[in-house]
């Protein structure tokens, strides 16, 4: 009979052994992303994927935060995070540090998610948006690279959680460099 996993069944790592495992070598920047409870879901996924870390950017909320605290349920302690007033100052950092740009925004010369295939041995910094403007305009001569997520609705717009999830999703499984254990169907 298949039951759910209890918590101590998932083999979590505590705080201390998260922060001392080899991370995945993908950044999230955050550019002026206005709600917290956004912020706190972009902090468990990085978390979840094991991802270096977070730039939080302009008007993005910082730990400490109640809001960041509720949907981040822990992540906002256990991931690496530094704020910088300026995104641009945050890529050229990032760039200074050896990695590709990809700004996650519907553009002219943006490559649809599903055909991009992260180079493994690359380190990518992955750059979101606010909830209404996405990502400013004025960033686009830093990005080595645009990536849109596909969409056929009548929106053409997805929540920046949501829309980090997906990224962060398909650069995990291209760049992981310790693969979980995984259970066949």
């Amino acid at each position: 009979m298949t039951r759910k996993l209890k918590n101590i069944e998932l083999n979590r790592l505590t705080v201390d052994e998260f922060r001392k495992t080899v991370k995945n070598p993908v950044m999230v920047v955050l550019d002026n992303v206005r709600s917290a409870l956004n912020v706190g879901s972009i902090f468990r996924t990085i978390d979840s994927f094991a991802f270096e870390g977070v730039y939080l950017c302009g008007i993005t909320a910082c730990p400490p935060n109640k809001d960041i605290r509720k949907t981040a349920l822990g992540a906002d302690e256990s991931v690496k995070w530094q704020y910088t007033p300026s995104t641009a100052e945050a890529i050229n950092e990032l760039k200074k540090e050896g990695y590709r740009i990809v700004i996650i925004e519907q553009t002219s010369s943006s490559v649809m998610l599903n055909t991009f295939i992260p180079n493994s041995s690359q380190k990518y910094a992955l750059v979101f948006g606010n909830e209404v403007n996405g990502v400013n305009d004025k960033l686009f001569p830093l990005a080595d690279g645009f990536i849109e997520i596909p969409q056929q609705g009548s929106k053409h717009s997805l929540n920046v959680a949501v829309s980090a999830g997906i990224v962060c999703w398909h650069f995990f499984t291209a760049v992981n460099k310790n693969p979980p254990i995984t259970r066949g169907i």
